[in-house]
């Protein structure tokens, strides 16, 4: 299977904030927002992968500001890292008021994606080729995440 560049599994998703998206004091439910960092990590492994995929964990969301209905908030996804059916996908959250033209860093996220077949069964996917000495780093961060995460496993299964 032919390693895939990282820089190809690149997705954008951009949605303005509205009332449905919202409580009553105008502030976005953080749910919203992870179920669309969720979709954008999902196109992320997709453009990976070509395959389907399903969300395996959630590693780490971090929610650094509050966001408000009416501001466009764009969700950046890329592949981090990739082993024999999973993939680590960074999500980074940007919100900008469209009147005034302030952008901030809203949030970030890293997802767990598992490539699978028709029936729902996991399925290899291609290696990662990372060209750029931040890819290489992202993917670095994500090689001791995963450490960490299987880590953090064995203690708590050793425990019972």
């Amino acid at each position: 299977m032919d390693a895939h560049p990282a820089m190809d599994s690149h997705a954008t998703l951009a949605h303005w904030m509205g009332p449905l998206d919202a409580n009553g004091a105008g502030f976005v439910h953080g749910g919203t927002v992870m179920k669309l960092c969720d979709e954008a990590a999902g196109l992320a492994a997709i453009k990976h992968c070509r395959r389907r995929v399903v969300t395996a964990s959630v590693d780490r969301m971090t929610f650094m500001v509050p966001l408000h209905v009416s501001e466009l908030v764009t969700f950046q996804a890329a592949v981090n890292a990739v082993w024999r059916t999973s993939m680590e996908v960074g999500v980074r959250v940007d919100t900008e008021n469209p009147r005034t033209g302030e952008r901030r860093h809203s949030s970030s996220a890293y997802l767990t994606m598992v490539a699978v077949d028709d029936d729902g069964n996991p399925v290899s996917v291609p290696p990662l080729l990372t060209g750029t000495d931040q890819e290489r780093r992202r993917e670095s961060d994500a090689q001791l995440r995963r450490r960490n995460r299987l880590a953090e496993r064995e203690q708590i299964q050793a425990g019972r």
